[in-house]
Parts: C-alpha cells; structure tokens; sequence
C-alpha cells in the first residue's frame, strides 16, 4: 500500500531520506560550497555506453549522455526542489509541470494565439566556448535553434507524428525564435523545448561529425573531453558557462567540480562494491534487494527512495497469433502471480498497478481501486480462469513462444525465470532469448522483435506513456497494438487545452488499455540512490527535462576535507 501525504513523499524519496546517514532536510542552513575535485557517478543507467552523441539519431539516451554540454530552451527550476523547500523531486524521467520550469537557454517565452505560435526570447551572451578543429568561440543566436530543430524534423529517425502540429519555425532577430503551429498540442513545451528530442546543436559540430564524441560541443555547463565504450565519459568544467547556482542569497559561479566521470560497470555487485568502496561518490540506482547490505557495510552513506520511473512488462506482439486475441493476453496476465513477484523478488518494495501512468502524477493516475472490475482483473491470480480463457481461444492445450529480454538488466534477468514457471503451469512454454542491449533495442526498433518482449520503458509523462506504447505505428509500440478508436481519442487529448479534460481523457485511456492487455502488466519496483556526505547540495534528484541530470550535476559540490577526514 502506497502511503500518503508526507510518509509518501519520504518514502518516494521526495525528501532524501538519509537512512544511516540521518535525514537531509529541506531548507537547511546553508554551507559555503567549495570548487575543484572530480564528482565520480554511477548513473541510473550504470550498465549502458553512450549509444549516440548525435541528436540526428533520435537516440532516447542522447540526453544523459549530452545534456551536460547541449542545452535546450528551458529546464527544471531545481530551486523549487523539494531540498530547496518546494514540491518537486525531480526524479520522474521526463516530466516537468509548468509550475517546475525555467528558462534555460531561453530567458522567456509565450504562447500566442493569433497567429497560433509560441515565441522564445533567447538569453543574451550566451556561448559556445572553442573547440579546436571545430569551431571558434561564439555567441548563441536563434539561428542555432532553427537549425538543430529542422535537423531533428528532418531526420529519417523520427518519430511518425512527433512534430506534425508545427508549421515552421523562423528567427524573428538574432535573438528571438517563433514556432508556428499548425493546431494546439498539448506537449508542445515537451516537444519543443525540455523533451528527449529538442537540444541545439551548433552547426559547426554537424559539419565536423557531430556523432564523433571529439567533436561536439555545446553551451553547458561541462564539455566533453573523454569517451571510452563501455568504461567511462570524462566531462570537464566549462570556464565560460553563463549560469549562475544561489546559495545563501549569494551567487556563485557553476559548475562547482573541474570534472564529472560516468562509470560504466555491466555488473550490479561490481558497482554496488565501488560505493561501498567511495570507488564512485553516487550511485544512482540501487535495487531494494541489495540496500539493506550496503546500508550494513557503508552506514555513513545517505539514501533516497523513489518509486521507479521504468515500467516493467511483456509486450505481446498483437499483430502475432496467438496475442491477437485478447482473451489469451488477458489470460497470460491473470496466470502471472504479480503479488508472489513482489513479496519474492521485490522484498515487498513495489506497486502493483503503477504503469502506464505514475502515482505521482496526481489528477492522470486512479489507483486500482477506482478501475473498472475488467481492469482491476488484470492484477489477480487466476490461473483457473486464464486456462479457461486459453481454452474459449482454441488453445485449450496451451502454446509455445520466445520471449526476448536484455542482459543489461540485472533485475529481468532474474525476473525472466519467475514469468516462465508461472506460465507453465496453464500450459504456455516460454522460450527465453536474452540479448545484448544494440541487438536488443535494434529489434523493437524495426519490429523484428519476438512475440514476446520483456523490457523496461520509461513513465516520461501523462501524454507520451500512452501515445508513444499503444498509438499505431509509434517507434515505441513493441506490441505493435492499433487501434482506430484509441488513436482518435489520443488526438483529442493533444487538442484539449484544458487539463482537466485531459486528464479524464487520459485516466480513461489508462483502464482501457490496461484491460485490453498488450502488456502484461507485471509491478513497478521501487529503488534507491545513494551517496556519500562528502557530496553536497543534493537530494537524490535526478533529471530536470527528459533523461538530463548535466544541470544537478554541475550544482553539486565536494567537501574535500570531509572526504580526506573519512579516509578517502
């Protein structure tokens, strides 16, 4: 059972909750922040190298691996954190309510209804510093975000639909851009402005290879001077970086450390030593079946929980016998023991039913409770009733299908075997077929994917969970499911200005997809960063636009003699 009100939020890690380490609370006294060292993270994404450094990729991960160079046009205020005294942890992936933006290299902005068009005023002296062979140090201009934007438009990669409400965008000066649109969307500011998909590039790093890790160069706060695959990205201090980190009523000048490094690890255990070891000062991502060690062997380190922001299934491919009919994936999911998944394999630290809207997202997400009985249905145990079900399908004998996952999963690795002995017994055999993570990901991409795929996708917010899984034709759809009806109320939910209307739209959706099971629909872990007390003005956020936590990183500061006083 989720708790409520301010026991939630702590238990979410909405306050980073400290445990062993006591609690660090919002609105402490403030400390004088120190400069130099090398902040050292193992990321929420440890296991994976950078897949792209181009844009032009329409790569999902380009914006953790980027986001400390390229910036956007606006960002996560982290001043309205929750440390900082706000409502906003900054955990979810990819999703920043009005109410949590800032102007990053956009100063200010303004949606105009005649002509429909939304107008970005650009911050002034903003700059790209010198990149030998590449390009000289120079002034951001609007010409910049015309470019990257119509290189992105452009790109063979994209994803069908994603920028079809625009028109044209134009540089009305040298600092002013203008995107006309063609009708309203609703996740136009996403879209445009803090998505996975809307970075600027400057046109010199396009000219000189922009997916070369030598070349690019952006306006951020670090720059890229290190990239070896599969070990590690080496960013260091951007001299010039305009922003400004206030602490104390004083103004001081970011990034705070000389260098951030990206520790890429495969395996689980070998990165969970290396915080135990002070090897990396934060580790992102910790599974709350291994906590309880660590909080045991590092009892000084300061831990934050949050409620995962990847959802867990198998996407069934619905345009594959036997997954086009739903009876049989609404039996697959009643013969899936998900309770048993949680107290087992989740220690007990799970949702049932948290995927495809987050909890969090108060006004998009009914609890379970409030879902219709065919809904709530696909998060009970029945294997009676799935065999039944198989049986009204013409597969009274059961059925035989592969079932792909990714090795770089620690947690479906050992969730795999779980979801194969529970679908024997109603007669189904599974064929597991792990994959490295390119072949992996390659085969959804182009739909070559198995009938059955295991993986983790990401919340990232009330719009895109729903358009970006279950819209026809969608990169992101690995059930490949279609549905005229489905797709038409989708369009209506991007037309509706009106939140409140969207979000009845969107909790609708919710109950009819989950009960129409493209998925099934397995529980959402919760998981745990930590960190040592050397590193300081942080709270377990961790992304402040889609994927990007550059900006909460070159806020952070070490305490060198705290760490020199601990023995590291």
């Amino acid at each position: 059972m989720r708790m409520r009100g301010l026991g939630r939020r702590l238990a979410a890690g909405v306050l980073a909750l400290a445990l062993g380490g006591g609690v660090a609370m919002a609105q402490a006294p403030a400390e004088k922040p120190q400069y130099g060292g090398t902040l050292e993270v193992g990321t929420m994404f440890y296991t994976l190298s950078a897949l792209s450094w181009d844009p032009h990729d329409w790569n999902w991960k380009l914006n953790h691996d980027t986001g400390q160079f390229y910036e956007q046009l606006i960002v996560g205020d982290l001043d309205k954190s929750v440390r900082k005294g706000g409502k906003y942890p900054f955990t979810i992936d990819a999703f920043l309510p009005p109410g949590a933006q800032r102007g990053e290299l956009a100063e200010k902005w303004e949606l105009v209804q005649n002509p429909l068009s939304v107008v970005f005023t650009l911050r002034k002296g903003v700059m790209f510093p010198a990149k030998q062979g590449v390009m000289a140090e120079r002034e951001l201009t609007a010409e910049d975000v015309v470019f990257s934007f119509n290189r992105l438009r452009s790109s063979p990669k994209n994803i069908s639909t994603y920028y079809d409400f625009v028109d044209r965008v134009e540089a009305r000066d040298k600092h002013t851009v203008v995107y006309y649109f063609k009708e309203y969307n609703a996740e136009w500011d996403y879209r445009l402005a803090w998505g996975f998909y809307s970075v600027v590039t400057p046109k010199e790093v396009v000219d000189a290879g922009a997916n070369n890790w030598r070349n690019v160069n952006g306006t951020g706060p670090f720059m890229l001077t290190d990239f070896v695959q599969g070990n590690s990205n080496t960013y260091t201090k951007n001299p010039i970086y305009w922003d400004k980190e206030m602490i104390g009523g004083q103004a001081y000048k970011i990034p705070f450390v000389d260098k951030v490094i990206y520790r890429t690890i495969k395996d689980e255990a070998t990165m969970n030593a290396a915080l135990r070891t002070a090897k990396v000062d934060m580790l992102e991502s910790i599974s709350v079946r291994h906590a309880p060690e660590l909080k045991k062997s590092a009892p000084h380190l300061k831990w934050a929980k949050r409620l995962s922001v990847l959802g867990s299934f198998v996407a069934l491919r619905t345009d594959t016998k036997p997954f086009d009919d739903v009876r049989v994936r609404r039996a697959l999911n009643m013969a899936i023991n998900k309770k048993e998944i949680i107290a087992a394999h989740y220690v007990g630290e799970a949702e049932l039913h948290a995927y495809p809207m987050h909890p969090d997202w108060s006004g998009y997400f009914d609890p379970l409770d409030k879902l219709p009985p065919a809904t709530q249905e696909m998060y009970v145990y029945d294997p009676k009733k799935a065999k039944k079900l198989l049986a009204e399908a013409g597969y009274p004998n059961g059925f035989s299908f592969k079932m792909q996952y990714c090795s770089c999963s620690p947690d479906d690795t050992e969730l795999a075997p779980y979801l194969v002995a529970y679908l024997e017994q109603v007669g189904v055999k599974v064929e597991l077929q792990p994959m490295e993570y390119a072949a992996f990901l390659s085969a959804m991409t182009t739909k070559k994917h198995a009938a059955g795929y295991l993986m983790r996708s990401s919340h990232t917010n009330p719009t895109t969970s729903l358009r970006k899984s279950f819209y026809s034709g969608q990169t992101w759809n690995p059930a490949l499911y279609s549905d005229p009806k489905f797709d038409a109320r989708m369009d209506e939910a991007y037309r509706t200005a009106d939140e409140e209307k969207r979000m009845e739209i969107l909790r609708e959706l919710t109950a009819e997809i989950v009960a129409q099971a493209p998925y099934i629909w397995l529980p959402t872990p919760y998981t745990y960063a930590a960190w040592w007390p050397w590193v300081k003005n942080y709270g377990g956020e961790l992304n402040v636009g889609s994927l990007r936590p550059g900006p909460i990183y070159a806020r952070i500061w070490i305490d060198q003699e705290m760490k020199k006083k601990m023995g590291y």
